[in-house]
């Protein structure tokens, strides 16, 4: 399976942890796994390469809106709960929920992004922007990820590179 770049719904640049849509000329500063970039299970790494957005949720959830397991459960994130619950990874507002493309890269036995719960998600807005610092996930802004959850479908066609993306050729696989 092969895509050109330019095919891509969201490109995420890891090395300049951004979120590109080019459709809509939309930047937006993202963080994704402090552990690291790696498609292997377990490892806290945020995969690479050809994804698709499997699932939305939360599509009428409260900003802030917590989910544990994909559902939400009905807190609203704030200074109180968070002092309440420190041991927690925030996943608020709404999850892109990923499905790797590439088998044997990042689907299938022991590297599937949709079985690692890879998502874009929202995170508290205390939590820094622009370093790696998530669990895998790629991390936004609530009020960004909301509007990327309006902007894009399920099914849109995610690219995830290790590299800077500008000045890259738009057919590198």
């Amino acid at each position: 399976m092969s895509y050109m770049l330019d095919q891509a719904d969201i490109l995420i640049d890891l090395a300049q942890q951004t979120l590109h849509l080019p459709k809509h000329n939309k930047f937006y500063v993202i963080s994704s796994g402090k552990n690291g970039i790696g498609e292997q299970e377990n490892s806290g790494k945020t995969p690479r390469g050809w994804h698709q957005v499997a699932q939305k949720i939360g599509l009428d959830a409260q900003e802030n809106s917590v989910f544990i397991a994909r559902q939400a459960t009905g807190e609203i994130y704030d200074q109180q709960l968070a002092q309440q619950f420190p041991e927690r990874d925030w996943i608020l507002s709404r999850i892109l929920w990923l499905d790797g493309l590439e088998v044997g890269f990042n689907k299938g036995e022991g590297c599937d992004t949709f079985r690692r719960y890879i998502y874009i998600h929202g995170t508290p807005d205390t939590e820094p922007m622009g370093i790696p610092m998530s669990h895998g996930c790629i991390r936004m802004r609530n009020k960004d990820v909301i509007e990327l959850f309006q902007l894009i479908s399920e099914q849109a066609l995610v690219y995830i590179s290790e590299q800077a993306l500008e000045n890259k050729p738009l057919n590198f696989q």
